[in-house]
């Protein structure tokens, strides 16, 4: 007759908690590029108000971004919108961890996936295989991770005998191919975009564009900087405006898109004619 452990022989260990969920929290942030020599001179009137002097009235610095405020947490889609020169990319970089804030507090919970730059990193010399790895590790995962979806990124990028070579040995679609699939295999907690990701020759294009479709919809936050009204719109439930590095808005996609768009047609206007008076004699 089987008996069952005595009372108090044994003990349960706790459920293993789930991590918790991804969130971004930026609270007044700012990022300030120093400005010296010739640059100072070369710079437009519409740097102006972004400016930083020092005690003697010489030029010292221009805020990128300065007062950047928002909450983002899993499930959020936002889009950050701007004229070049805004602040866009700046602000995303400091979200991705190319650079820090120098200002303000950012707080974010969750592994990035940043594909700002996708080539950047990419080792010429190395083969495609070593490059699975080393971007792999660059992006924070595993070597064992890494191991689980090297047979997948091979087989999508199609490059067969070719991954055993040095990627300096590949075309310009070769070499797309292969950052392309590197890069949208693992399902990303954050996910940065600057405009949209697509693999470069014609025959490869259509199930790239579908397994990208497939890669944002599985990113628990999604960032994406973008002028495509389409893009945005499909993708995006939130807009960030920015303009001369602050949040001139946000809110509903639609509702901080047309407001944009409506401020660039009034820009690109050319003025009402003056009015002449007439003079009677």
């Amino acid at each position: 007759m089987s008996r069952g452990p005595a009372p108090g022989n044994y003990w349960s260990l706790p459920a293993k908690r789930p991590p918790p969920a991804a969130s971004i929290v930026a609270d007044r942030i700012g990022v300030t590029f120093p400005v010296r020599g010739r640059v100072a001179k070369e710079l437009d009137q519409q740097a102006a108000s972004r400016m930083i002097w020092d005690e003697e009235g010489r030029l010292r610095g221009v805020r990128a971004i300065d007062d950047v405020s928002f909450s983002l947490r899993r499930g959020n889609r936002m889009a950050i919108i701007g004229e070049n020169g805004s602040g866009k990319t700046t602000l995303l970089q400091v979200l991705a961890g190319i650079m820090a804030p120098e200002t303000g507090r950012l707080a974010i919970r969750g592994r990035i996936t940043n594909l700002i730059n996708i080539n950047l990193g990419t080792q010429p010399e190395a083969t495609g295989h070593q490059n699975i790895t080393f971007r792999g590790l660059a992006a924070g995962y595993k070597h064992a991770e890494i191991e689980e979806k090297r047979q997948e990124i091979a087989e999508f990028s199609e490059l067969g005998e070719f991954l055993d070579m040095p990627i300096e040995t590949y075309s310009a679609g070769m070499r797309m191919r292969l950052v392309f699939s590197i890069a949208t295999a693992f399902t990303p907690e954050i996910l940065i975009l600057d405009e949209w990701l697509s693999a470069g020759d014609l025959s490869f294009k259509e199930k790239a564009t579908r397994r990208m479709n497939e890669f944002v919809e599985k990113a628990g936050i999604l960032i994406l900087a973008s002028h495509s009204r389409k893009l945005i719109l499909d993708n995006c439930e939130t807009a960030l405006w920015m303009e001369q590095g602050r949040v001139r808005a946000m809110g509903p996609v639609l509702e901080i898109v047309d407001a944009y768009e409506d401020a660039q047609k009034q820009k690109k206007s050319p003025p009402p004619p003056a009015l002449r008076l007439a003079v009677s004699h």
